[in-house]
């Protein structure tokens, strides 16, 4: 196993490296860069003297190259630099977001479990029948509905007419979080339980499950002992994928509800050209894709036995 793990870090490293130069060189051809941002918001003639002096300042004026290969030193050593706009470290910046998204991460993905997997079993087990299109339709409505507009929805009703929530996050709390958790994992759990009801009618066509059948093995014992440890495979990487996007931040969720997480981070940085920021970002997600990859790999070979045994003969 620790040979396993150590190789699929060895192949992971080129792509968060190509990934870190994509990012970069996309940055710097968005025609315009903090230094002009700033100087337009002024309103004022400002002379080129002093436009060229801010960018020598801040390292804007050195090649392509040499700006990155300064920034990725520095981020080797653990200085992932000073934001343009705020003057502070982009670290302690970065850190102050964190636990607003993994309040949101957390609450989201127990919300999503608690109404995709039961939803979707129900669905597999009375097929076609009214549980089962009930669940389908609100599947379809949940898909069909973009997240701005759910947010904006549940903003009017529980917010506005009910007053059961603030209109705007006033803080890192469970009252504040609620919306932006239901919001995200109406989306996800819509999705999601489609793909739970797919992979539980495949188990409960096989072979063994008719014949626990023909034993008189209650249908309950096969359903949670059997057919629900093989679907674990299928769940546990729908749940890895959304734990990953959703500790990126998503961006126009916590825009709406003015949830200071690290999606709202990078919206503002993006407006204003904050580079150091908006990197650090992206570092962020691609470190989080490739951990969240590596985690699931590693938890196929102990749900999965033919996956650990055909790796072992590697």
């Amino acid at each position: 196993m620790k040979t396993y793990v150590l190789r699929r870090l060895f192949q992971l490293l080129p792509i968060l490296l190509a990934i870190t130069f994509l990012s970069f060189g996309m940055m710097r051809i968005a025609g315009s860069d903090v230094v002009e941002q700033k100087m337009e918001n002024t309103g004022s003639d400002i002379s080129q003297e002093v436009v060229d002096a801010a960018r020598e300042e801040l390292g804007l004026d050195k090649p392509f190259l040499t700006q990155y290969v300064v920034w990725l030193g520095g981020i080797l050593r653990g200085d992932m630099g000073t934001s343009y706009v705020s003057g502070k470290p982009v670290f302690s910046t970065f850190i102050s977001k964190l636990p607003a998204t993994l309040l949101l991460t957390a609450t989201s993905i127990l919300l999503t479990i608690l109404i995709s997997i039961p939803l979707g079993i129900l669905a597999a087990v009375y097929q076609n029948h009214v549980s089962d299109y009930l669940i389908r339709t609100f599947s379809f409505i949940g898909n069909s509905l973009p997240n701005f507009f759910v947010s904006l929805l549940l903003m009017y009703l529980f917010a506005i007419r009910l007053g059961w929530f603030p209109v705007i996050a006033t803080g890192v709390s469970l009252k504040s979080v609620a919306m932006p958790a239901i919001t995200l994992a109406i989306a996800m759990s819509a999705k999601y339980l489609r793909q739970v009801r797919a992979t539980v009618l495949d188990e409960l066509s096989k072979d063994y499950v008719v014949g626990a059948k023909a034993r008189g093995i209650k249908f309950s014992r096969t359903l949670w002992g059997s057919v629900m440890k093989a679907s674990l495979v299928t769940i546990m990487t729908l749940l890895m994928l959304s734990v990953g996007s959703l500790l990126g931040g998503t961006a126009i969720v916590e825009s709406i509800f003015m949830w200071d997480g690290v999606g709202k981070m990078a919206v503002d940085a993006i407006s204003m050209r904050d580079y150091p920021i908006i990197q650090a970002y992206v570092m962020w997600m691609a470190i989080i894709y490739v951990a969240v990859n590596l985690l699931t790999d590693i938890s196929y070979r102990f749900l999965d036995p033919r996956i650990r045994l055909g790796g072992d003969k590697e």
